[in-house]
């Protein structure tokens, strides 16, 4: 099963650039930048990351992303991800990135995005795999800041599919920014957001009906409203599960109680996705792993995630057919 797991061809819808930023290549910007972070050890930062809830690991997230200053850091941290996802099988990678944790610090857009995007145009000549960018607004802060962020982006738009909305979830519902989701389409930017992951189900309502949301990320909490589960089925919006995320922040205490299963029992459109890796405990194949074992997910239903993977991704129709294609043939090879 490991193995069907680690050969099949998947995409990952669900993860954020900062949060994939190993203690390795931590140390070395950091080194390479002058800047004194409060870790002697590669061990230190791992012994770090325990986290009781979000807010544990978001203090932690914005902490390490405070090395990253110049093009050149943006683009090793991407392209360090890219090279996981080809050995892994990720064939297409639709990644977040943070724009206010790094310009709320004086480091320009430009430089943001120049670095990530030029890594994910060498990944997909090199690599093999492609990729498209995901603006996230950080709810924590006014909405009048992600207004400008929304504008610093404009200069960019060719290389940003989407927004989304991530960061401290409580208190900060999906309402408080549905004036730059709505200027946002207007632009062009296809519209996604965080919800339900510690905030209820009403936060998902928010998002759907709100902002108007394609995609679900997270939305765990969607089960606790059968109303709204009927609601997403019929909208066809698919859901961004990150399993090893959910029990590293304590959304769910154990793997084997899980809702996966049950989500797609529901009828629920269920992706698998890794989220902040180098925090959680695992890239993309390790969530498929542990998430096997726990539910003792059959190979047709590690096919349905995978094929929901590159279905409910933001690629054109003929790329999402191919991606598929490729996937069918794998599967009635393996199964």
């Amino acid at each position: 099963m490991k193995q069907f797991i680690e050969n099949l061809p998947k995409a990952e819808l669900h993860l954020h650039i900062e949060g994939s930023f190993e203690p390795e290549l931590m140390f070395e910007i950091a080194k390479r930048n002058n800047i004194d972070i409060p870790y002697n050890s590669v061990q230190e930062i791992e012994k770090a990351y325990q986290f009781n809830c979000l807010q544990d690991f978001l203090n932690i997230y914005y902490q390490g992303a405070s090395v990253l200053i110049k093009e050149a850091d943006f683009y090793d941290l991407t392209y360090s991800y890219l090279k996981k996802c080809a050995a892994q099988n990720v064939r297409h990678t639709e990644i977040m990135f943070d724009p206010q944790t790094h310009t709320e610090r004086g480091v320009a857009f430009e430089t943001v995005i120049n670095g990530i995007a030029n890594a994910c145009a060498d990944a997909n000549e090199k690599l093999g795999v492609s990729s498209l960018l995901i603006m996230s607004y950080l709810r924590h802060l006014s909405e009048e800041s992600a207004f400008k962020t929304l504008q610093q982006s404009l200069p960019f738009k060719a290389k940003i599919k989407a927004v989304g909305l991530d960061s401290s979830e409580k208190g900060n519902p999906p309402s408080k920014f549905k004036a730059v989701f709505e200027a946002s389409i207007k632009e062009g930017y296809v519209p996604l957001a965080h919800a339900g992951e510690e905030g209820d189900a009403d936060y998902v309502w928010e998002a759907i009906d709100g902002l108007k949301i394609k995609r679900i990320d997270h939305g765990n909490n969607a089960l606790q409203d059968e109303k709204l589960v009927t609601e997403i089925v019929a909208r066809d919006l698919a859901l961004t599960v990150c399993p090893l995320s959910n029990t590293a922040l304590q959304v769910v205490k154990d793997l084997k109680k899980h809702p996966l299963k049950k989500m797609m029992d529901l009828g629920l459109k269920i992706t698998i996705n890794s989220d902040d890796p180098a925090y959680f405990g695992g890239q993309v194949n390790a969530n498929y792993i542990a998430v096997q074992e726990a539910l003792n997910l059959s190979k047709q239903e590690l096919y349905e995630l995978a094929k929901n993977s590159f279905q409910y991704s933001l690629l054109e129709k003929n790329e999402k057919k191919k991606y598929i294609e490729a996937l069918d043939t794998f599967y009635q090879q393996e199964k």
